[in-house]
């Protein structure tokens, strides 16, 4: 059998209870801020300099939750998109107004696929694009 597909999930197996939050590096702290808090709405829990690595961490949440922390670090490598490469993908926020947010997120200069249909759910779905080119999918609840 295939890996992942329950064959070795167990009743007495410890449980995972949710994602806790997901960390992301930014080049610029200043323009991520911007795009996570006054483009999507996350707001700032706590921001801390660690001197000893020169680098910010920012905890955001979303909706009063805690769910983003944003890191800088000196000379961080640019992320590769393209073409897709191995390890985390992408973000996705759920929303009911998908023309809405295309709209308010183009209004805001951020660049924006175009509105599609998931093949296997039927739901729609776009992508747009942090400052530091990660993409972010906002998918019809």
């Amino acid at each position: 059998k295939r890996p992942g597909n329950g064959a070795l999930y167990r009743k007495d197996m410890l449980k995972i209870e949710k994602v806790d939050h997901i960390a992301v590096i930014a080049s610029d702290l200043t323009a991520s801020l911007a795009f996570y808090c006054d483009v999507l709405g996350l707001t700032v829990l706590s921001e801390h300099y660690r001197a000893e690595r020169d680098s910010y961490k920012v905890d955001l949440a979303l909706n009063g939750e805690y769910l983003l922390e944003l890191f800088t670090f000196p000379a961080s490598p640019p992320r590769v998109s393209q073409p897709e490469a191995c390890g985390l993908r992408h973000l996705a926020f759920a929303v009911q107004d998908l023309t809405a947010w295309e709209t308010r997120l183009k209004q805001c200069g951020v660049r924006c696929d175009g509105i599609r249909t998931d093949e296997f759910t039927g739901k729609s779905f776009f992508f747009c694009f942090d400052p530091d080119n990660l993409p972010v999918e906002f998918y019809a609840r």
